[in-house]
């Protein structure tokens, strides 16, 4: 077609001619906001398995996630030993003081009243407050005594790695936070990047079907809006590392900007979601290296029920009898136990404090290299990039043909 021809035509349909930059705007918004909600919904597999369905990217793949934010926050962040040092036995122990006297008071009269309720109904008052009086002034020692036999080496305890893992897995929607609350800007960009990027390369699209006027430009240019809108807007989060002068502009990966920003909001989550004292309770408690932890609970509680029984022993095996006594402490041991994450709850705070993991992971964010700063969000989006990319360029054909048919038939209709 010569040029006055073209005129003519875009003069006759310019509303066709006007279309194509927002249809193409469109599809890269449309492309954009289905390859962000494709990362994080739904989080649980809907469809019919294996493969007639779907489950985010980021759901589907939480437990690699997890590993992955343990190997950033072990590597480069926190080390859990240095962590668990600040904490002071003696604040400790003084700090968990109360709820352990009342826990310790309810223990014996519930253990007692079950396993020899005659034997313990017939002490005097001023006896039983006073054996369990005993038993409270020394808790504090056996408290710090078994704080400082786990402290020595907190890995022998509890595995963080199972920890991090296992709740990231578990909360799936906790997964998603991890990048969400990171990478709010840089999400919302993505999204709006399609409307730039897409109403640049319609208008490209309108010259070229001003020349050719060839049906397969729709759906090529609406593949290669969707594709091209995500690939660029992906790469511009991380890309460059460094910042650069260009034309001159100053050019700098959107993540990589934020740095200071995302290390304040990382910190938080770390230390509120993850690496809370409350967490790490229940990774001693029911994690791979439990068993440890309760046999020196075990132990701690039966030395101390024979050292507070003293002088009275004798008397308490001869009225509950040999075996009873040690189905008593075995079961004193297990109470004490169970009740550990009730009765632990006076000593969170303390224990936040002084573990400070979120001044500590801000302050080692801040002095990542690049590199290890892009790690933070980078495995979000690699590895699942090609199917968010390629989801994207065939919803953009498909937009593209539908615009094509529109193009070609509506204006013979009209």
């Amino acid at each position: 077609m010569d040029w006055p021809s073209i005129a003519a035509d875009f003069q006759r349909h310019w509303w066709v001619y006007a279309s194509m930059p927002v249809m193409a705007a469109v599809i890269g918004y449309v492309t954009k906001l289905l390859a962000v909600q494709m990362m994080f919904k739904p989080l649980e597999f809907r469809g019919i398995p294996p493969y007639l369905g779907w489950q985010g990217m980021l759901p589907r793949r939480a437990g690699k996630m997890a590993a992955v934010a343990y190997d950033m926050i072990s590597t480069n962040l926190v080390n859990i030993q240095d962590l668990v040092d600040k904490i002071d036995p003696e604040e400790f122990a003084r700090q968990i003081r109360e709820p352990i006297d009342s826990a310790i008071e309810e223990l014996a009269e519930s253990l007692l009243a079950e396993y020899q309720p005659d034997f313990w109904e017939s002490l005097p008052d001023s006896v039983r407050r006073l054996l369990i009086g005993r038993i409270q002034s020394q808790a504090p020692g056996v408290v710090r005594e078994l704080f400082e036999q786990v402290s020595k080496d907190i890995h022998q305890v509890v595995d963080v790695r199972d920890l991090v893992v296992s709740n990231l897995t578990r909360n799936k929607q906790l997964t998603n936070r991890m990048i969400e609350d990171i990478a709010t800007p840089e999400i919302k960009f993505l999204v709006r990047s399609g409307i730039y990027f897409g109403a640049v390369i319609g208008v490209v699209q309108m010259l070229v079907w001003a020349l050719t006027h060839n049906p397969l430009v729709m759906p090529i240019f609406g593949l290669f809006t969707g594709w091209i809108t995500d690939y660029v807007a992906l790469n511009m989060l991380f890309v460059p590392s460094e910042p650069r002068k260009f034309l001159g502009l100053t050019v700098h990966g959107l993540f990589l900007r934020r740095q200071h920003e995302v290390s304040a909001v990382y910190g938080s989550l770390i230390a509120k979601e993850i690496l809370h004292p409350r967490n790490l309770l229940e990774g001693m408690l029911t994690g791979p290296k439990s068993d440890r932890l309760i046999a020196l609970v075990d132990r701690e509680v039966r030395r101390t029920v024979d050292r507070q029984t003293g002088l009275m022993k004798p008397l308490v095996v001869l009225a509950v009898g040999g075996r009873r006594y040690q189905e008593l402490k075995r079961a004193a041991a297990a109470k004490v136990i169970e009740t550990a994450p009730r009765t632990a709850q006076g000593m969170f705070e303390y224990a936040e404090r002084a573990l400070d993991v979120h001044n500590t992971i801000v302050a080692k964010m801040r002095e990542l290299t690049p590199t290890q700063f892009i790690q933070i969000l980078r495995p979000a989006f690699k590895e699942d990039e090609k199917t968010a990319i390629a989801v994207g360029a065939l919803l953009g054909a498909a937009v593209g043909e539908l615009q094509a048919v529109l193009v070609i038939h509506l204006p013979a209709l009209l």
